[in-house]
């Protein structure tokens, strides 16, 4: 379907004396699966609850193919919206100008879409979350949308089945080929549909990018700490030369490529758990510092250890499981190798006032 275009100018929202979303602006291309990403209370689903109709800004625009909807009431736009708790009662076909056999026909199709063939009678009683979760989408779909809003629809799910909606969800929207506007505090749900995805914070959006550009190229601590698993250190940035940026963690010196390497003074740098490798305590060499293993949690497909640095700081390094037992245990001391072009310098953040 042509269209589906998404464009929040300025968005604003105030309730009393609290700003839920606060100044958000942002580009969805029609066909686009574009999630919100953050943690409760951050304005991901104000935002959404926007777009939909359902709350009105206190300023700004909501524009679907270029036409403000601000001001336009949710039945009049076409957008739809699935809940985490799928609300399952008759709407939709019922309140529009629609024959009972286009209707049924409708029905079909949609239900076809989501691998449900065949379940048109049963009640909601008689349909397992996974199955409900379909009829839901089913039903937003049937109505033929630009736009598909989607409010941690698989919340209620466990854990297995949720993984196995996450690509099943994905495909759906790459086959009906209209727009999705996701909302999630599941960093891995969001990593694994999004086109692109907005990491926001505070009513405020932090980063927009694609899952690789965000996850391998923060541009905040926020960000980096946030999506996955990471480490943080403070550091110093004493120069900077071709590119490649000289901090100081502690006593130790390390080379930086990532990042902003023409910072001075103040930083932080950050490494994620899988670019972090452990080598025998006698190695030496550029990047490297010792350290000692204090923990190991087997995970199944990884390990993960917990290594204190020789400055004080603790690291999370992830071992790929490759068969064998690993050649750590509770006190092994080890060199840690932090390569440059996996360490990427940030912005110290703000001093907060006394």
């Amino acid at each position: 379907m042509a269209g589906g275009e998404v464009r929040l100018v300025d968005l604003v929202k105030v309730f009393q004396d609290v700003t839920a979303v606060d100044g958000i602006n942002v580009n969805v291309p029609g066909g686009e699966f574009f999630s919100l990403l953050g943690p409760s209370g951050c304005g991901k689903t104000t935002t959404l609850r926007l777009i939909a109709g359902f709350e009105q800004p206190t300023s700004g625009m909501i524009l679907l193919d270029g036409v403000d909807m601000a001001q336009t009431p949710p039945h009049r736009r076409r957008v739809n919206t699935v809940f985490q708790s799928y609300a399952l009662f008759p709407l939709g076909l019922r309140f529009k100008d629609v024959s009972k056999q286009d209707a049924k026909r409708m029905v079909h199709e949609s239900l076809a879409l989501v691998r449900l063939d065949g379940y048109d009678k049963r009640r909601p009683s008689q349909l397992s979350g996974g199955q409900q979760q379909r009829v839901a989408l089913a039903r937003a779909l049937v109505l033929n949308p630009s736009v598909l809003l989607l409010d941690e629809p698989l919340g209620a799910l466990d854990a297995k089945l949720r993984k196995a909606l996450q690509v099943e969800l994905k495909a759906l929207q790459e086959t009906v080929g209209i727009t999705f506007i996701y909302v999630t505090h599941d960093q891995e749900e969001a990593l694994t549909m999004s086109d692109r995805l907005a990491v926001m914070s505070g009513g405020r959006i932090e980063q927009v990018g694609s899952p690789t550009e965000v996850y391998q190229e923060p541009r905040t601590a926020y960000v980096a700490d946030f999506l996955g698993v990471s480490n943080l250190m403070d550091a110093v940035a004493t120069g900077s030369s071709n590119g490649r940026c000289t901090v100081k963690v502690g006593s130790f010196e390390f080379s930086a490529d990532q990042g902003d390497t023409t910072a001075s003074g103040d930083v932080r740098v950050t490494i994620r758990p899988e670019r972090v490798r452990l080598e025998p305590r006698e190695t030496t060499g550029e990047n490297r510092i010792p350290g000692m293993v204090e923990r190991l949690v087997y995970l199944g497909a990884i390990t993960q250890l917990i290594v204190r640095l020789a400055q004080g700081d603790i690291v999370q390094v992830m071992v790929p499981n490759q068969g064998g037992e690993l050649p750590y245990e509770q006190g092994t001391p080890v060199s840690v190798f932090l390569p440059a072009d996996a360490l990427r310098i940030l912005a110290a953040p703000p001093e907060i006032p006394a």
